[in-house]
């Protein structure tokens, strides 16, 4: 009753916190750290340890699977090379440096003890720093590269420590580092790469959604035991498996599977990330009750704790800005190198908070090594003080540094012309089938498409104060299912109808609620769309032309012949004509590339620059 009472309270401390937190715009982790250390000191609350078991094997694996299924592969790949530099380079290179100072200023402790806890605090963890930059709109390159970091740092690091515990006073050999790095780095990626085959191999064959969740949940566990049963890295093999399944999901799962999954490890890494916070915060009375009974005075103590904060913070910004061009360069476009930016440069130097990991990792350290207890308090200085200083300031700085932020309008550009994309591929499909239809159904089936593309496209660019059609469709349609489901739960109310076709009809309405498209009109943006840079694919109508100044004050006149209104306006580029979008009733700027031909067409409403190909449904 003890630990289930316990376990109660954290979960509940944790939401309230969190909810906190969001309510007064703080990263929930930096908030949890402080009320973990405030309570580690209030009378009554059970003194909590955290072993490294419990960390490396209950907590890291299910942590880092969460991240990599969440991980797109593409991005991985395309910036795997900064990724490496920070995961290995920048890892090795900090257990050198924390374990020279260490050594100097705590000479009794010896070599192997000093580069131990080098690598015990050299591997960032990326929860707190993502938290704040996604909160903040810090752009998205760099997110990707502080995840990817983050889901190999702690191998390297493992390794790094696991190799300097080994040699005690054999001493340690870069020959010998590297070795056993190999090994358990290869071994990690067979492991990871074996049960992605095994378990892709299943799950061709499951279409239960539950049989299908319940592989997953086992899945990081097994990759972690088995990697580490034959001496290998089992964070690396529960990454790789996890990027390789997330990689391949819609290929091997259902679409139900998919939708639970995604939903039980978002829960999972929810939970389980702010209880970590909590659970550092927790262990400050115990670590400064072993201190103050150790050997070391306090002033010794704070130097090196100070010390070892203030060089793995330089140490970061030494490394990111010595590798700059090799870390944060845009890809080259051919003809000149892109400088890359020393904004982002100092943003993903600065963004080096530490977790859960380098505290779990202190335990490891042998208790018979000299003055363990003051490393312990090293590795918590170091998490709770990069925590709170970089992650209270990481804001500021980005503010103060006006790095831009991804521009959602960006993102609306890309999301309607892939699902353009998809529903060409679509109603090519659809034209393909043999199919009699005396009810109309292949119409429905395009209304719908064309509904979802107009939703789409409606996030772009709208007229202050108007109704788009996909908002009033949402609002009425989420009105009616509001009254559907009422009825529904007033006839279970009454015993009727039995309660399995019930459940069923409640789980309908609750999907198409899901899957009505809510649009946020530019008008509400902070900031007007601007130029939009090319689209990779190749499209010589929108090479051929460029951005022309439009009227702020169009109209289309097509429209007002006919007697109808308009959502939003586009403009010919080769005739200078104003037509209405797709999502107007009369969809007149379709219907004049198939009068003329003309295959280019710009948006004409105010701030937007973007351009749109109606022959290979392209936009720019």
């Amino acid at each position: 009753m003890e630990i289930a009472l316990l376990l109660i309270a954290l979960a509940l401390t944790v939401l309230v916190v969190t909810a906190v937190a969001d309510r007064i715009e703080v990263p929930a982790p930096l908030v949890l750290i402080v009320v973990g250390v405030a309570g580690s000191y209030l009378p009554g609350v059970p003194e909590i340890t955290l072993s490294p078991e419990v960390v490396l094997v209950g907590l890291l694996p299910p942590l880092l699977y969460a991240a990599a299924i969440q991980t797109s592969l593409v991005d991985f790949n395309a910036n795997r090379r900064s990724i490496l530099l920070l995961s290995v380079g920048l890892v090795v290179f900090t257990t050198v440096g924390v374990g020279v100072l260490v050594h100097a200023l705590l000479p009794d402790i010896g070599w192997p003890a000093a580069l131990a806890i080098g690598a015990v605090v050299a591997p960032p963890d990326a929860v707190a720093a993502t938290a704040v930059g996604r909160r903040i709109g810090l752009p998205r390159r760099i997110v990707t590269i502080l995840e990817g970091e983050s889901l190999f740092n702690d191998a390297t690091a493992l390794v790094s420590l696991r190799t300097a515990i080994a040699a005690g006073g054999a001493g340690i050999t870069a020959v010998g580092v590297g070795l056993d790095f190999a090994l358990a780095a290869g071994g990690g990626v067979a492991v990871g790469a074996l049960l992605y085959l095994v378990i892709g191999w299943v799950r061709r064959r499951v279409e239960d959604p539950l049989t299908d969740t319940a592989i997953s949940l086992v899945t990081p566990f097994t990759a972690y035991v088995l990697a580490e049963e034959i001496q290998a890295s089992g964070v690396i093999a529960v990454v790789v498996a996890g990027l390789l399944l997330g990689h391949r999901s819609p290929v091997l799962q259902t679409a139900s599977s998919r939708i639970a999954e995604r939903m039980n490890w978002r829960t999972i890494a929810f939970v389980l990330e702010n209880v970590v916070f909590l659970l550092i915060g927790l262990q400050a009375a115990r670590l400064v009750e072993d201190v103050g009974r150790g050997g070391v005075g306090w002033g010794r103590v704070l130097l090196v704790c100070g010390a070892t904060l203030v060089a793995v913070i330089v140490l970061r910004v030494v490394w990111v800005f010595a590798a700059r061009y090799v870390l944060l360069r845009p890809s080259d476009d051919g003809a000149t190198r892109v400088k890359p930016s020393w904004q982002n440069t100092l943003l993903v130097g600065w963004a080096g908070m530490r977790g859960v990991v380098t505290l779990a990792a202190a335990f490891v350290i042998p208790s018979d090594v000299e003055h363990r207890e003051v490393l312990l308090m090293v590795a918590f200085t170091v998490v709770a003080g990069t925590l709170l200083l970089q992650g209270l300031t990481l804001p500021w700085l980005a503010r103060r540094l006006r790095v831009r932020a991804p521009d959602p309008m960006d993102d609306a550009l890309a999301r309607a012309t892939l699902l353009q994309q998809a529903s060409k591929a679509g109603f090519a499909a659809l034209e393909e089938q043999e199919y009699d239809d005396p009810h109309g159904v292949v119409e429905l089936i395009r209304q719908r498409v064309d509904q979802r593309n107009f939703a789409a496209w409606e996030r772009l660019g709208t007229t202050p104060g108007l109704e788009t059609p996909s908002e009033l469709y949402a609002r009425v349609r989420l009105a009616m299912i509001d009254a559907e489901r009422e009825r529904v739960l007033e006839i279970r109310g009454s015993g009727r109808v039995d309660s399995v076709v019930v459940a069923e009809v409640l789980a309908m309405l609750d999907v198409e609620e899901s899957l009505i498209d809510r649009v946020l009109p530019q008008h509400e943006q902070d900031e007007p769309v601007g130029l939009r840079a090319a689209t990779r694919d190749e499209c010589e109508h929108l090479t051929a032309t460029s951005v022309v100044e439009t009227s702020d004050a169009g109209v289309c006149v097509d429209c007002l012949e006919v007697g109808t209104s308009w959502v939003a306006l586009r403009q010919c580029l080769a005739c200078g004509h104003l037509a209405c979008c797709d999502s107007s009733p009369a969809q007149h700027a379709s219907a004049h590339f198939r009068d003329t031909g003309h295959p280019v067409m710009q948006s004409a409403e105010p701030g937007e620059h973007w351009r749109w190909c109606f022959v290979h449904h392209l936009a720019t």
